[in-house]
């Protein structure tokens, strides 16, 4: 694989996106880009293409509020990284920062209004980058895309398959497939911290951003979200 994977990266970053009308009707392509990507193996594009089928097979209400339910009811199942790394702790806002310079200095304005750290925008971007930074970037959050796989596994979601196919690009360790159940979450103690953004700090220097371990206490994969278009 000697060059950067762009379609699969954006067809990954699709099928996280919210599976609206405007996702729905942009499955064919998805698959599409699947199917003719040389960079995963048949296990792998198999379970991609089973996610987009269920999209696809399920009724728009059921596919939204499943989609709904998984993503924006946990910390767990959150496609915001830092959420697993910093929580709503300070230091996530100046790691927010930090992403979205690195964005910026690459020559690229986020078009959609989620926040710097959400996955679907980093494939995106990444999407827009050389190979090398793709797998060094992907092996910075390679704990993140396992445990939420791992997650997503244990739910019996088939949006794992998504974690795994960016563990496989990255050649890094899998997911488990004897993962356990989660227990239950309880949502009024997980978003009981401090604000995620702390007064105006210094602009970071430090390029590229590393995701360290937290210490305890949608889209049409032919074109990009992040302007401008991929060079030739």
């Amino acid at each position: 694989m000697s060059r950067n994977p762009t379609l699969l990266l954006r067809a990954l970053s699709a099928l996280l996106a919210y599976p609206d009308a405007e996702l729905r009707a942009a499955l064919p392509e998805i698959v599409e880009a699947i199917r003719d990507s040389r960079a995963l193996d048949a296990q792998h594009k198999g379970q991609l293409i089973a996610l987009a089928d269920e999209i696809s097979n399920s009724g728009a209400l059921d596919a939204e509020s499943r989609y709904v339910e998984l993503f924006d009811h946990g910390r767990r199942t959150s496609l915001n990284l830092f959420e697993h790394v910093h929580g709503d702790g300070r230091e996530r806002g100046s790691a927010m920062v930090a992403l979205r310079e690195r964005y910026l200095a690459a020559g690229m304005e986020p078009a959609s209004n989620e926040l710097p750290d959400h996955l679907p925008l980093l494939l995106e971007y990444l999407s827009c980058r050389d190979l090398a930074e793709t797998k060094d970037t992907i092996g910075e959050i390679a704990h993140i895309l396992r445990q939420l796989g791992n997650t997503l596994l244990a739910l019996n979601s088939r949006y794992a398959a998504v974690m795994a196919a960016l563990l496989a690009l990255g050649r890094e360790k899998g997911l488990d497939t004897h993962a356990a159940a989660p227990p239950p979450e309880d949502l009024d103690a997980a978003w009981e911290e401090q604000p995620a953004f702390a007064p105006p700090a210094p602009k970071p220097a430090a390029q590229p951003i590393t995701f360290h371990p937290r210490r305890p206490q949608s889209v049409n994969p032919s074109r990009s979200t992040i302007l401008p278009e991929v060079p030739q």
